[in-house]
């Protein structure tokens, strides 16, 4: 398995994937939306970065993630917007792997933590990830 930077020619399994994931949250993203993130991982403006594994040709799960400032240290947090994996791929190390990667770019930048989001009924993803990270005890609030 390969963990890589996005290229155009990711985009039909990228958008397969891209859809899976809007499906398990139960949302709906406006393809202008779909196309601006699209259109700014393959140009690596930063807003978001991203990673896909591919194994075989084929791209099995991705990873966007931002540096964000922050008020309280000296150094960017490194957030991890999405994590999405094939349900033929998973507990393979897809998500692992793709982690592990945003981890090594959050070292590269020095950033003082990296951090996500995920539902609290996400049972086989935080499986995972009481694996690889600490629980934090915030809780999201939004409007």
């Amino acid at each position: 398995m390969l963990i890589r930077e996005m290229e155009a020619g990711d985009f039909d399994d990228w958008s397969q994937l891209w859809a899976g994931y809007n499906q398990f949250y139960k949302r709906t993203v406006e393809a202008r939306t779909t196309e601006r993130l699209w259109d700014n991982l393959i140009a690596r403006t930063g807003v978001p970065h991203g990673f896909v594994a591919e194994d075989q040709g084929r791209v099995l799960g991705f990873t966007h993630y931002f540096f964000v400032p922050s008020t309280s240290d000296w150094t960017p947090r490194c957030y991890m917007q999405d994590l999405f994996c094939s349900v033929d791929s998973r507990g393979k190390g897809v998500g692992r792997a793709l982690i592990e990667a945003v981890y090594a770019e959050a070292d590269k930048g020095n950033a003082s933590q990296t951090y996500w989001l995920t539902a609290d009924d996400n049972v086989d993803a935080r499986r995972l990830y009481d694996k690889v990270a600490r629980l934090s005890p915030f809780i999201k609030y939004n409007r």
